[in-house]
């Protein structure tokens, strides 16, 4: 009997003990009041950083901007992300193997390959209007030693 009645004062002391911690210590801070006193915090940082207070124009233009920028660098990693899908499905098939060495490239060296397809494509464009203009031309003198 005496495990019993000292497991059960045991017990007691520990709940009673538990209870007056929490309830004599200071917890934390409701949420409302600990995110405005970030905010504030965050203006005040800014504000030395910039060297005066946003007005609130400003400061929801600033908002706005940062939004703009986060959704940008989502559309960037999902378009990477699909890019990669079509890579991996490229390096399977034989046939698509150049769409994977081009792809690889673009991974490896963005800037570059996109410099570097603009003026493939500036010269493709170029050489179709010379074709266009020799195959005329080639045209106009058949027909003329015909007629």
């Amino acid at each position: 009997m005496p495990i019993a009645a000292t497991a059960t004062s045991t017990a007691t002391a520990t709940s009673t003990a538990t209870s007056t911690a929490t309830a004599d210590a200071p917890g934390p801070a409701p949420a409302p009041q600990g995110r405005r006193k970030r905010a504030l915090e965050r203006d005040l940082e800014e504000a030395r950083r910039i060297g005066r207070w946003l007005s609130d124009e400003e400061r929801a233009e600033r908002a706005l901007e940062q939004q703009r920028q986060q959704q940008a660098i989502q559309g960037e990693r999902q378009r990477r992300r699909k890019l990669l899908a079509v890579l991996v499905v490229s390096l399977l098939l034989p046939p698509l193997w150049p769409l994977a060495i081009a792809l690889t490239l673009y991974f490896l060296f963005p800037a570059t390959t996109l410099r570097v397809a603009v003026a493939t494509g500036l010269s493709l464009l170029a050489l179709g209007g010379l074709l266009a203009v020799l195959i005329t031309t080639l045209v106009v003198a058949l027909l003329t030693l015909l007629f």
